[in-house]
């Protein structure tokens, strides 16, 4: 009876998601040329409510229940870095989001890939930039599977397989994202954000007072019994002190700002203000985060002795063991949904990627470019799907790598779209290597290195090669004003992004440069 109840909830807000993400683009059809715009970044329309909901979705993964509640349950302290990094990128995004959103408006581009190839004049550029990308972004769409696949197992007490679990995520996700886009990963934010919100409220309350009376009495337990849970490196052998806590924040911070799935949120907006505003306000919702960090602290004392994947179900643990069965229906929803947004965003940047920077290249599909972006969702889809069911271990291997590796970019996007002396056999180089160094230290065992993230001393090694290379090459010869080449939010462009908003600017015309060729 449980597993019904629970399995009924979760299959009725299933439909309903699919159902918002069809509704969110009814009577918007193909704008322009063949309306990747329209589809990929929302037709550069949303608005600060929609643009929030759905930035949050992407920071506020699977691993917000699952991942972040182990680390609390395994570690402790080090997890807070989660929400160091994310503040802090907010903040380093006020400041970038608007200049890649103007760059990107002045120029019709559509993600950091179409930038990268419009700044060095180079369309391959673009494709190698989203192949390496596609690499680093695929373990997340299969760890968000696998994420989904957990919670729909748990909370159908186990009626459900993993497998099916499995195939439900992927199709659920592909069905609304291959029609509705960006718009409709927006809309199930707003579903998500408010069972979010609510399920998490509710338990911060709930299971302290229904496992230990009250906060008082659970926090004494921590502080006396778990005291090395509080403090860092944390629990056991980790290797997470201070120093990695430091440079991971700083790294991550830097690198969020720049991920594709980021860049895709701040090219969706409106205007420049709307990315603005969503700076100062998205770090309130980081304060959600503690609450399966504290959870999973909890569970220490409920359910001793989860070792390994298990640890990740500390929280859910707590919730199937004391809730009746629609309460953990509704629980596992908000987990499953947000693991269904960020799964969205990472495969609707993979097929805009390709479809914009790869199979443009070939003149069949130039025309055709939403087409092709939406058959490589699907076919990103089906290549994580089938390697979770095959060898579920080889992309958790890449995932090591993937935000380390993401890290290795920020050169060639975020220094090249400033600097315009840096050229592209530097930017290559320092690439070249960033990415060589991070996978040594990472595939080797060696991450945290000399206590720091190794991330952090590949990117310098990155940085002091492109530096080095640039200055001791040839200056690039580029006619094109600075203007043209450089990320630049002037006051003049904000005006622009003012007028932008009336009617009859802000229509087909848009939408239209939008689909320009990259470089153009």
């Amino acid at each position: 009876m449980n597993a019904a109840v629970a399995t009924s909830v979760f299959g009725a807000f299933m439909v309903a998601t699919v159902a918002l993400g069809l509704l969110a683009v009814r009577g918007r059809g193909n704008r322009g040329r063949d309306g990747l715009a329209e589809w990929s970044v929302g037709g550069r329309s949303l608005g600060t409510v929609f643009i929030w909901v759905l930035m949050a979705g992407e920071g506020y993964t699977s691993f917000s229940y699952l991942g972040a509640a182990g680390w609390g349950y395994n570690y402790g302290a080090p997890v807070l870095y989660v929400v160091a990094y994310m503040s802090c990128g907010y903040a380093v995004g006020y400041v970038v989001g608007p200049m890649l959103w103007a760059y990107a408006r002045r120029h019709g581009l559509v993600g950091i890939t179409d930038m990268v190839a419009h700044r060095f004049g180079r369309p391959w550029l673009g494709a190698l930039v989203a192949v390496l990308a596609t690499v680093f972004l695929l373990p997340y769409i299969q760890l968000q599977i696998t994420g989904m696949g957990v919670v729909v197992s748990t909370i159908s007490y186990g009626a459900i397989s993993l497998n099916w679990a499995y195939f439900i995520a992927f199709a659920v996700t592909t069905g609304f994202v291959v029609v509705s886009g960006l718009r409709g990963s927006a809309w199930v934010s707003v579903l998500k954000d408010v069972l979010v919100i609510a399920t998490l409220g509710f338990l911060a309350l709930y299971v302290p007072m229904h496992y230990f009376d009250g906060y008082g009495p659970f926090l004494d337990r921590l502080v006396t019994e778990k005291s090395e849970w509080l403090a860092f490196p944390g629990h056991g052998d980790s290797g997470l002190g201070q120093a990695w806590f430091i440079t991971t924040s700083f790294l991550n911070s830097l690198t969020v700002v720049i991920f594709p799935t980021t860049v895709a949120g701040y090219l969706g907006a409106k205007n420049a203000d709307v990315l603005r505003r969503n700076a100062m306000w998205l770090p309130a919702y980081n304060v959600l985060l503690f609450v399966p960090m504290l959870l999973g602290m909890a569970a220490l004392f409920v359910v001793p002795g989860l070792v390994g994947a298990e640890s990740n179900l500390a929280l859910f643990e707590l919730v199937v063991d004391s809730l009746p069965a629609w309460a953990v229906g509704v629980i596992g929803v908000a987990a499953a949904l947000s693991s269904i947004v960020p799964m969205a965003v990472f495969m609707l940047v993979i097929g805009t990627m390709w479809g914009r920077s790869v199979l443009s290249l070939v003149p069949r599909w130039q025309q055709r470019q939403k087409g092709a972006a939406q058959t490589v969702v699907v076919a990103a889809g089906v290549i994580a799907l089938v390697l979770t069911y095959t060898a579920p271990n080889t992309l958790v291997r890449l995932s090591l790598v993937s935000y380390e590796g993401m890290a290795q970019l920020l050169p060639m996007v975020l220094l090249g779209l400033m600097w315009r002396r840096l050229t592209l056999l530097g930017a290559m180089a320092g690439l070249v290597v960033g990415v060589g160094v991070v996978c040594g230290f990472v595939f080797t065992g060696n991450d945290p290195v000399w206590g720091v993230n190794a991330g952090i001393v590949a990117l310098g090694a990155n940085l002091a090669v492109a530096l080095a290379v640039t200055y001791a090459g040839p200056r690039e010869h580029d006619d094109r004003p600075d203007g043209d080449v450089l990320a630049r939010d002037e006051p003049g462009e904000r005006r622009e992004a003012a007028e932008s908003r009336r009617p009859e600017l802000s229509g087909v015309g848009v939408s239209e440069a939008s689909d320009a060729p990259a470089g153009a």
